[in-house]
């Protein structure tokens, strides 16, 4: 019996996740297929359907699995009342690169990127209608720096990064 939470099951959708996560770092979502993945992972296509509607499917449940794990990674953590918050970010995304590369590649919508940013912090230091702007633009500029980082091979020290985010940031 094929049921949500068998063991089994966990294991041949960890399989696929996993041989989809190693096809997105050479291939773009486009260019992969089920007879890719069932060929790694010795699955029958009928427990790659049983799992997944189609790839987008696939990618759309690995990117909320990503999503998730680094909810709860974080999920206790003030970044800007303590200043190693941003050092304990990169120092992950640095030991982490193809978890990160392959969340960003999996944003090919860009509405679910990595966001740290505390909106009732945030409410309490800018107070004015234009709140909305000033977030995204955060939001959108750190996304867009650990892309960057990410492009480079994380050349420079999680304490640089750390640096550069508290300097732009200005240490609010």
């Amino acid at each position: 019996m094929n049921t949500k939470n068998n063991r089994r099951r966990k294991e041949s959708r960890n399989k696929i996740e996993t041989a989809f996560i190693g096809l997105l770092q050479s291939r773009e979502i486009k260019d992969i297929t089920v007879s890719d993945i069932i060929k790694l992972t010795n699955l029958n296509r009928s427990t790659f359907y049983a799992n997944y509607v189609d790839i987008y499917d696939l990618a759309d449940k690995t990117r909320e699995t990503l999503e998730n794990d680094f909810s709860n990674l974080f999920a206790d953590y003030d970044y800007f009342s303590d200043d190693s918050g941003a050092l304990k970010m990169f120092t992950h995304i640095r030991d982490n690169q193809i978890f990160y590369k392959t969340y960003f590649k999996l944003c090919y919508d860009d509405k679910h990127l990595i966001s740290i940013y505390d909106e009732k912090r945030a409410q309490i230091e800018h107070v004015d209608k234009n709140i909305r702007y000033h977030i995204e633009f955060f939001r959108n500029g750190l996304n867009a720096i650990i892309k960057l980082w990410l492009a480079g091979g994380c050349a420079e020290s999680p304490e640089e990064m750390a640096e550069v985010l508290h300097r732009e940031y200005r240490r609010r």
